[in-house]
C-alpha cells in the first residue's frame, strides 16, 4: 500500500508542485490549505507524514504542529518555510518536528527529507513490533497468590528509578522479572544491558564493565565501550551478583556509588546514569557472614528486595505454565498443540520441581516431541516426574489390605490428605479449601493421623 503524505500550504501552486513530485515517487498525496483543514484531514485518516508550511493565515504552522503532536505524537512532521531562520527551525524541532526545509523547495532536498522521514517511520514500526514481541516473551505467567504479589510489587516499583535486588532459586525466572521491570519503567526506550557476573574472569572485569581505550593492553586494537557505558540512561542487569569475586565487587561498588568511571588505559572521567537491577540465587546475608560478599555492596543493591517463589510454592500455576509452553513449542515446531490430561497434570503437580520453571519447560518440550498421541497422558510422563511419594505408595496398598472397611477408609483418608497437603505445599488453609472441609476439621485429622511434623503453613 502506498504511503500517504499530507501537504499543508496556503499556496495552491506549491501544493500542485509538491503533489507532482511525490506522486512520481509512488506516494499518495492529500492537500490542505490551512492549519484547521489539516487537522480535519488528520482526524479523518492519519497520514504517514505531514509537510507543513509555517507561514499561513489563521492557524499558523507552529500552532498546527503543536496540535498535531497533542493528538498524534508519533506522526512525523516536516516544516517548510520561505522565511526560514535558525530560531524558527530550532523552535519547530523542539516542538517535535522531524525536519525543516526552506522554500523555494529543492527537488533533491525535498525527496531526501521525505524518504528519511518515511524510513524513520518504518524503523519505529519495526521497533514497536519488536517491543510487542518482547512483551509476550517476558510475560510473567500465573495467578497464584505468590505470583500475584510479585506482579503487584513490580507494578509499584517499575516506574521509579529504585534499584532492585531479585533473589530466588535457579530456574525461577529472575531474569524474566528484571526484563519486566525494565519494560514497565520510564527507561524502557533505552537499552537493558545484561552482565553475567559469574562468567567474567577477574582479570577482565574492569575492561568488561568500564571498557578500554585503544592500546590499553595487548590485543586492544580499538576503543571499546563497557557495560556501564552501553547502559547509559537505561538499565544494567547484574545477574548472579553473588558469584562475583571480592576484587570485582570492590570495583563495582565504587562506580555504583559515584556513577563515574575511566576506561582502562584512559584518563577521561565518564559519567553515566544507570538503574541497577541485580539477581542472585544465593543467600547474600549468609555470604556476608562467610566473608564472600561485601556488606556495603549488599546494602547499596538491596534498595527494593524481591523474591521469586520456587515452583513448588505456586503449584496452582503449573497448568497455565504448561499450556503456555505447549503453545510456544507448537508454534516453533509448526505443529498442532497437544492437550494434557487431568491425570498427567495431577502427576506433575505432585513433583517437587528442584529445577523450577526451567525444568518444567524442558519437560514439556520433551513431551511435545516424544508423545505420539494428541493428548499427553500420565503414562507418557517419564521418571522421576511420575513417581508417587513413598508415603502415598505405601499407604494406598495398606488401605486395600486393611481388615475392615473402617480401617481401609482411615488408611485411604490419611494418604489422600497427605497427598493434597503436598500439592498445596503444606498450606493448611489452601488444602482445606481444596478438599472442601473446614480448616479446624483438617487440623483435627492431621493430628489424629500423626501428620503434624512442623512442615505446615497456615495463612
Amino acid at each position: 500500500m502506498a504511503r500517504s503524505i499530507l501537504v499543508v500550504d496556503d499556496e495552491e501552486s506549491i501544493l500542485q508542485s509538491v503533489e507532482g513530485i511525490l506522486s512520481d515517487e509512488g506516494l499518495e498525496v492529500v492537500w490542505a490549505m490551512s492549519g484547521s483543514e489539516a487537522l480535519e484531514r488528520i482526524e479523518e485518516s492519519i497520514p504517514d507524514l505531514v509537510l507543513l508550511d509555517i507561514w499561513m493565515p489563521g492557524l499558523d504552522g507552529i500552532e498546527t504542529l503543536v496540535k498535531i503532536k497533542e493528538h498524534c505524537p508519533t506522526l512525523q512532521v516536516i516544516m517548510m518555510s520561505g522565511h526560514g531562520n535558525i530560531e524558527t527551525a530550532v523552535k519547530a524541532t523542539r516542538l517535535g518536528a522531524y525536519d525543516f526545509i526552506e522554500k523555494p523547495l529543492s527537488l533533491e532536498k525535498l525527496l531526501l527529507a521525505v524518504n528519511n522521514a518515511l524510513d524513520y517511520n518504518r524503523l519505529e514500526e519495526e521497533i514497536s513490533l519488536l517491543r510487542e514481541t518482547q512483551r509476550g516473551r517476558y510475560r510473567i505467567t500465573g495467578e497464584s497468590k505468590a505470583i500475584t504479589q510479585l506482579k503487584e510489587q513490580i507494578r509499584i516499583v517499575a516506574p521509579t528509578n529504585a534499584w532492585v535486588l531479585i533473589s530466588g532459586e535457579n530456574g525461577t525466572g529472575k531474569e524474566l522479572v528484571a526484563h519486566t521491570i525494565h519494560r514497565l519503567s520510564k527507561r524502557s526506550r533505552k537499552p537493558m544491558v545484561e552482565v553475567n557476573c559469574a562468567a567474567i574472569p577477574e582479570e577482565l572485569i574492569e575492561s568488561e564493565l568500564f571498557g578500554h581505550e585503544k592500546g590499553a593492553f595487548t590485543g586492544a586494537s580499538t576503543m571499546r565501550k563497557g557495560k556501564f557505558d552501553l547502559a547509559h540512561e537505561g538499565t544494567l542487569f547484574l545477574d548472579e551478583i553473588g558469584d562475583m569475586s571480592l576484587k570485582a565487587q570492590s570495583k563495582t561498588l565504587r562506580i555504583l556509588q559515584e556513577q563515574k568511571f575511566e576506561r582502562v588505559g584512559g584518563s577521561k572521567t565518564i559519567s553515566v546514569d544507570v538503574r541497577v537491577i541485580a539477581a542472585t540465587n544465593k543467600d547474600l546475608e549468609a555470604e556476608i557472614e562467610k566473608g564472600r560478599f561485601r556488606e556495603d555492596l549488599y546494602f547499596r543493591l538491596n534498595v527494593i528486595p524481591m523474591r521469586v517463589p520456587p515452583l513448588r510454592e505456586r503449584r496452582e500455576d503449573i497448568p497455565e505454565l504448561i499450556g503456555e509452553f505447549i503453545r510456544d513449542f507448537a508454534g516453533a515446531m509448526n505443529t498442532e498443540p497437544k492437550e494434557i490430561s487431568p491425570e498427567a497434570l495431577a502427576v506433575l503437580r505432585q513433583y517437587e520441581w528442584p529445577g523450577n520453571v526451567r525444568e518444567l519447560k524442558n519437560l514439556v518440550e520433551r513431551l511435545m516431541i516424544m508423545t505420539q498421541e494428541t493428548v499427553i497422558e500420565a503414562k507418557d510422563v517419564p521418571p522421576p516426574y511420575n513417581n508417587r511419594s513413598r508415603a502415598g505408595a505405601e499407604e494406598v496398598p495398606e488401605a486395600i489390605q486393611a481388615g475392615t472397611l473402617k480401617e481401609a477408609r482411615s488408611a485411604f483418608e490419611k494418604a489422600y490428605i497427605e497427598s493434597k497437603l503436598r500439592e498445596c505445599n503444606w498450606n493448611i488453609s489452601q488444602t482445606a479449601e481444596a478438599i472442601g472441609i473446614e480448616r479446624s476439621n483438617l487440623h483435627r485429622k492431621i493430628k489424629a493421623y500423626g501428620l503434624d511434623d512442623g512442615r505446615f503453613k497456615d495463612e
